[in-house]
Order: C-alpha cells, then sequence, then structure tokens
C-alpha cells in the first residue's frame, strides 16, 4: 500500500454569500443536501479498488456543517468503507458559528471527527457586520465550548485581516478573542477581493487599508498570536505546539490528496486534476479534468517556501536525490541580505518581510 493520502470533500452549501467569497458556493434545500451526500458516498466508492490509505479527511466548502452531523457521518462511514482509515487520522469539519444546534457537535465527535475549523473571521460586531457575516463573537466563543464539552480539543478559527474599519488595537482584541475562547489554532488570512464578488464591485468606496497599513496589520496579527502562544508554520497558519493542520500540511509538503466534489482538486500518481465548477455536472457524474503532471522541483519548492521551515535541504535530497541548486543559492544571497529570507547550509526559508511579498520572493527563487 502506498504511503497514505489527504482526502477533500467539498460541501458547496452555504445560507448566504458571504461580500467577500469566491469560493463555489449556492444555496441548497434539503433534498439538495441528501443527493449531495449519496453523490460523494457513490464517489468515494469508485475508489475502493484502489487500495488508498487515508490519514487525514477535510470537509470543506460551502458550510459544511449545514449538512447535519448524521450526513457528514455517512460520509465517514463510507471513507471508512472504501479507504484503509488511520485510526489516528485527523478528521476536520469547517463551520459555520451560527449552526450548531443540539448534539450537532456530539454527533460529530461520536462519527470520529477530532478537528473543527470556524469561521469567526472578526471578533469585533462592526467587523463582521461590514464582512457580511450573521454570526457574533459570543456565538462563536460557545461553539468553542461545545466542541470541547464534546471531546474535539482541536479548534481552529479563522481570522481576516485588512479588512474594512479594522485597526490594530480591534486586530489584537480578536487575536486575545481566540486564545481566550480556547482555540488551538489559528489561520490569519489577509483578504483579497476577487473579481466577480459583492466587494469586488464596491472595491473603490471600501474603508480598506492602504498597502503599508495592510502590511502592518499582517505583522501586528503575527506578534499577537506569537505573544498569545501561536507559533506560526506557514504564512497565515499558526498553532499551539501538537494543533498544526496535518491536512493543510500535505498541501504545503507537495504530498497526495484526492479531493471529491464541484471546484475540488487532486494530485494523485503524480498528477493533478480537478472536478470544475458545476454541481450538476458532479451529480450526474462527470469525470474531473486533468489537469497535467504534479510534483516537480519548482512547484516542491513554491509551497515548501510558504512555510516557516521553508525549502529544506534534506527534503530536496530524499525526494529529487539532489540538494537545493545552487543557482537558487544564489539568487537567495541577495534577498537573505536584504531581510527577505534565511539562507543556512540547512535550507532556505523566508522571513515574515518575505512572507509580506512571497509571490515576488518566491518567483525571483524560481526564476
Amino acid at each position: 500500500m502506498s504511503n497514505p493520502i489527504g482526502l477533500y470533500l467539498h460541501v458547496p452549501f452555504c445560507d448566504a454569500k458571504c461580500p467577500y467569497c469566491d469560493f463555489y458556493s449556492m444555496r441548497g434545500s434539503t433534498e439538495d443536501w441528501e443527493r449531495y451526500t449519496e453523490s460523494i458516498i457513490s464517489h468515494l466508492y469508485d475508489y475502493q479498488d484502489r487500495n488508498l490509505a487515508v490519514d487525514s479527511v477535510y470537509f470543506g466548502g460551502g458550510t459544511p456543517s449545514l449538512l447535519g452531523a448524521e450526513r457528514l457521518g455517512r460520509m465517514l462511514e463510507a471513507v471508512r468503507g472504501a479507504f484503509a482509515l488511520s485510526p489516528e487520522a485527523e478528521i476536520t469539519v469547517e463551520v459555520n458559528p451560527t449552526r450548531e444546534p443540539g448534539r450537532f457537535f456530539e454527533g460529530l465527535a461520536e462519527a470520529g471527527v477530532t478537528r473543527v475549523s470556524i469561521g469567526l473571521q472578526s471578533a469585533q460586531a462592526a467587523e463582521l457586520r461590514a464582512l457580511g457575516r450573521r454570526h457574533t463573537a459570543e456565538q462563536a466563543a460557545h461553539a468553542v465550548a461545545l466542541a470541547h464539552r464534546a471531546g474535539i480539543a482541536n479548534v481552529s478559527l479563522d481570522l481576516m485581516l485588512a479588512v474594512p474599519g479594522q485597526t490594530a488595537e480591534s486586530l489584537r482584541d480578536s487575536v486575545r478573542f481566540c486564545a481566550q475562547a480556547g482555540a488551538a489554532h489559528v489561520s490569519a488570512y489577509l483578504l483579497k477581493i476577487e473579481p466577480g464578488t459583492a466587494f469586488y464591485a464596491r472595491r473603490e468606496t471600501l474603508p480598506l487599508p492602504d498597502e503599508d497599513g495592510t502590511c502592518d496589520l499582517y505583522l501586528e496579527a503575527c506578534a499577537e498570536l506569537e505573544a498569545c502562544g501561536f507559533a506560526q508554520y506557514e504564512i497565515s497558519n499558526f498553532a499551539l505546539p501538537g494543533f498544526e493542520s496535518r491536512h493543510n500540511l500535505k498541501y504545503w509538503r507537495c504530498e497526495e490528496y484526492l479531493g471529491l466534489g464541484p471546484a475540488a482538486h487532486s494530485f494523485l500518481d503524480g498528477r493533478r486534476f480537478y472536478y470544475p465548477r458545476d454541481l450538476a455536472g458532479f451529480l450526474r457524474g462527470d469525470p474531473p479534468v486533468d489537469d497535467g503532471p504534479g510534483g516537480g522541483f519548482d512547484e516542491f519548492a513554491m509551497l515548501a517556501l510558504r512555510l516557516t521551515e521553508g525549502l529544506r535541504e534534506e527534503s530536496c535530497r530524499a525526494r529529487f536525490g539532489y540538494p537545493i541548486p545552487e543557482a537558487m543559492r544564489r539568487r537567495a544571497a541577495p534577498l537573505g541580505r536584504a531581510g527577505y529570507c534565511r539562507v543556512s547550509p540547512e535550507g532556505i526559508a523566508l522571513t515574515r518581510a518575505g512572507f509580506l511579498v512571497s509571490n515576488a520572493v518566491i518567483g525571483e527563487l524560481l526564476a
């Protein structure tokens, strides 16, 4: 049996579309949710004869919690039936703080879920309104408490940085809220205005910080998260010791994973493929689209440089049989002197200043 892969299951349903969101999602009925659950189960069993081992499962979206614990549990039963699921697997469900009625978290725990990711975004009421979020900070804290009470200790909270009206003080308060609520992991993402979103249509009038202000907020978030005990391990991700997202680390370490659902991407058997953003086509059984070979050195290096550990000499030798190319080390030297990366015999790693301009720095290293 090959090395364990990650499994991503995309749930494309949401109560409403947030003005910044460009993920593939839509409203759905109870009938839609049931039909989709059965379709995912059928797709999972299509892989039964492959004898694939899985050690991480991630329900993303959309809002997977809309389906309810019973449907999510049925999908997990199908995962166990179609794959060799590790008893120590990390199993994550993304949760909206406004929808955790009754025994929802107990149902998740009974189904085998070990981790939940809650979309807080901000602990400030004005910022939540600006982001079109319909929950309160108190509801998010209650969701964390319910997850803990159900025995799910590994709770991640999402924060958005450089949102309309955000200040250094309000951001620090949101970070402290995450720590006080009992989060073990925080994903802190810079707001990106994507074409096709409601924010994009209003981009000229949104009260957003300028480039320097955005950089300052990112550095402020990093410093405050660190002060609260969260160690940065990726550009936008911070964790208490031992609570790093094992599933997302598969992406950044260029390991293989299977994605099912419209808009889900995969990297399996050395090739990349994806399902189009088309729910009807997925339900019809339309095949995924081939996206070419994956896992080459440039891709491996680009993903590794998102991590604070960076591109490691030993990892390159283990995977490709050769060290970090000398030409890359030569290009890294002036970037290191400028403070954008650290260069050592063990490898190349971006600094926080480098993370702020990561596309440019990585592009230069891979030129």
